[in-house]
């Protein structure tokens, strides 16, 4: 392995570390809750929309399908601090995610974790690089950090699942317990 190569890992590791505590979080609302004055939800999109392949994949949704998107950002205290993208199929607004047409301002992990009958089954971390549509959805265009972190979450009710991914701005380090 080239020294390059090598320090770039090493890199890595280190930046996936400092957010670490965040990446293994539960209720990522409680905690952001706990650690500002002022939460806020703020939504910027919600409908139907594209769903990427590799969402799809986790929904096991075919490539090239539609689903029902939600995209918003956590603030805390006017910052934002978590950019959050939430997609499903959209017969499930017909069963057990149509509150979703509701939620409005409100976040949807306290929904998540206080409804029953909503399991959580997969989580995975993710870094994101600037080009990637998700990195540029979170960040914008402004020169950014060189990798943003996420989770992505598979929450399953009735048989249909719900992907939420929270990608992880740097704002969020500056929050103290």
């Amino acid at each position: 392995m080239s020294s390059d190569l090598r320090r770039r890992k090493l890199q890595v590791r280190a930046e996936a570390a400092l957010y670490r505590d965040w990446l293994l979080a539960g209720s990522l609302t409680q905690r952001l809750r706990q650690r500002c004055q002022d939460f806020k939800v703020t939504l910027v999109a919600q409908g139907l929309a594209p769903i990427a392949p590799d969402e799809a994949a986790w929904i096991k949704l075919p490539a090239r399908r539609r689903g029902l998107a939600r995209e918003v950002f956590l603030c805390c205290d006017a910052a934002p601090v978590v950019f959050a993208r939430s997609v499903f199929p959209a017969t499930g607004l017909r069963g057990p995610w149509r509150f979703l047409q509701t939620l409005g301002q409100r976040p949807l992990g306290e929904e998540l974790f206080q409804r029953p009958g909503i399991a959580r089954r997969l989580v995975g971390i993710i870094g994101l690089c600037p080009g990637q549509p998700l990195y540029r959805k979170a960040w914008g265009a402004a020169p950014g950090p060189s990798r943003l972190w996420a989770r992505r979450s598979l929450f399953v009710s009735a048989g249909t699942p719900l992907l939420l991914t929270e990608v992880f701005l740097p704002a969020v380090l500056e929050l103290t317990p």
